[in-house]
Parts: C-alpha cells; sequence; structure tokens
C-alpha cells in the first residue's frame, strides 16, 4: 500500500465519485464528527457523486439516503440499494432478492442467530438487527466485550457451514442466504440509476474502507483507499487498497478527502484562470 500523497493527480482531476464504507472509515470511536459529515457535503459539491457502501441495515440507510449529503447508499453489504428523489420525493430501492425470498432467508438467520449465540460465548445479535432487512449480524466488539480471532473465525465458520455467506467488519460479522457483496451492488446501482458501467471507469471512482468486508472494492478499484486502521485486519484480507492514509478512522478518510477537493479546486481555479486571459 503506497500512501495516498502519491496518487497520480490526474485520477483526483478525472473522477466521477467518491464510494466509502462508514464505520470506522468515515466514523471514529463510534461516532462521525462534523468534519467528516463536513466532507461528504463538500466532495459532493465540488461535482462527485458521493455513495456510502456499508453493511449498516435498511433503517440506517433509508435515513441516510433521505437526509445525508449523498446520491445513494448502497446497504446490508450490497443487499440492496436506495436513492432518494427529492424532487419527486420518492425513495427508489432496489433489492437483489424477491420479498418472498428475503421473508425465507429472515426465517433461516432467525434460527442460525440462536445456534451462533450458543457456540460462540460473549457474541450477541447487533443492536440494529431490528432494522435489518436481508442480513444478520453479530456483534463482536460493538455493544460487547471485544472476541478474540478466533472466535471471529468461529463464527465466520458457522455462517458457511449453514450455507450462508459472511463477511467480518471493523464491529460485525455479517451473514446472509444469497450471492451479492458491495461491489456487485454498486455496479447495479450506477448502471440502473446513474447509466454508468464501473467496469470500463472503474478508474473513475476512488473507494474508501477499512475491513474485510470492503476486500471485493479494494480488488476492483485501482485507486481504492484505505484508512490507516485497515493494517489492523492486513493478515486476514483477501485483498488490500492500492493507497493508504496516515491517520485512522474518520481522520483518514478528511485527508483523503481534502487531497482530492485540493487538487479539484486547483484545477478548477486553473480553468478560470484560462477562460479569463482568453
Amino acid at each position: 500500500m503506497k500512501p495516498i500523497n502519491s496518487i497520480p493527480k490526474p485520477i483526483f482531476q478525472n473522477l466521477i465519485g467518491v464510494l466509502t464504507d462508514i464505520d470506522d472509515t468515515i466514523t471514529i470511536d463510534g461516532y462521525m464528527p462534523a468534519a467528516a459529515y463536513s466532507m461528504l457535503e463538500r466532495l459532493r459539491g465540488s461535482g462527485l457523486l458521493v455513495i456510502p457502501i456499508t453493511g449498516r441495515p435498511a433503517g440506517w440507510c433509508d435515513m441516510i439516503a433521505r437526509f445525508w449529503p449523498v446520491d445513494g447508499v448502497v446497504g446490508e453489504n450490497g443487499a440492496f440499494s436506495f436513492h432518494y428523489d427529492h424532487k419527486a420525493r420518492r425513495m427508489m430501492r432496489r433489492f437483489v432478492a424477491s420479498d418472498t425470498e428475503r421473508r425465507e432467508n429472515r426465517n433461516k438467520l432467525e434460527t442460525l442467530s440462536r445456534h451462533i449465540l450458543a457456540e460462540v460465548p460473549g457474541s450477541a445479535i447487533s443492536a440494529d438487527q431490528l432494522y435489518r432487512d436481508a442480513d444478520l449480524a453479530i456483534d463482536f466488539c460493538e455493544d460487547v466485550p471485544p472476541l478474540d480471532q478466533d472466535s471471529i473465525t468461529r463464527i465466520l465458520a458457522l455462517f458457511a457451514e449453514a450455507g450462508a455467506v459472511a463477511k467480518a467488519s471493523s464491529i460485525h460479522v455479517n451473514g446472509w442466504f444469497g450471492a451479492w457483496d458491495k461491489l456487485s451492488m454498486t455496479r447495479i446501482f450506477l448502471a440502473e440509476t446513474y447509466g454508468i458501467d464501473i467496469d470500463t471507469q472503474r478508474e473513475q471512482f476512488i473507494f474508501c474502507g477499512d475491513s474485510p468486508n470492503d476486500a471485493p472494492m479494494f480488488e476492483f478499484f485501482p485507486s481504492a483507499c484505505g484508512v490507516a486502521n485497515v493494517t489492523d485486519f492486513a493478515e486476514t484480507m483477501t485483498a488490500l487498497p492500492a493507497y493508504i492514509a496516515s491517520k485512522r478512522g474518520a481522520e483518514g478518510f478528511v485527508e483523503i478527502a481534502s487531497q482530492i477537493l485540493a487538487i479539484r479546486e486547483d484545477v478548477s481555479a486553473a480553468s478560470i484562470i484560462n477562460k479569463e486571459e482568453h
């Protein structure tokens, strides 16, 4: 991983959008500081698409899409995307699985949750499970004393034994029955909502993240950036970002966003000067 100040300037100049994880990427110690929220607004104000790509639940994502300065949100590790049309006052929701499939899967996950809690002492159902639609979140450090890596590995294995997909974030193990991840829904959302083919335009996006469930995004986007705490998971990651901030969590995100904005503002200023001279 190279320092973010080594990212070539043309990448920042030609950006279409910034995609970002939420927990421990734009938050720090469990909250989002004003500086990080301000950066979302400033990035969007500079003409970039700004889209959180998170493991957080549908209930939270409805609020994020509706109230944050963003252009949509991908939630529950790719189970859905939400986009709020402020002019039409309409929320557009796109799920991978049908209503029937999600209902059946929730029943299976309810049974599996009891098994996991019995097998892994100290684990708990995430406090945000009430607001989830498509997955099961097992808390290993957000609202419970931190579990060791063996316990986290055991949770992942129990999901796999049940035929579910499971990914670890910095706070939860999320598991689901279905074929999706953060990248697959990002691809669908950008194509259907903005007509963008990320397979041909991946170099015009920066993804910011911090943990193992971000690995598909790190692997796909050549200019993906990690905040410094991504190194906490380096040994268990299947892919790492190309670039890394010097600071952790929200402070690292502010560092990345500040560099993007500084270069874009320099280009904008130069463009104005050139126009005035001609």
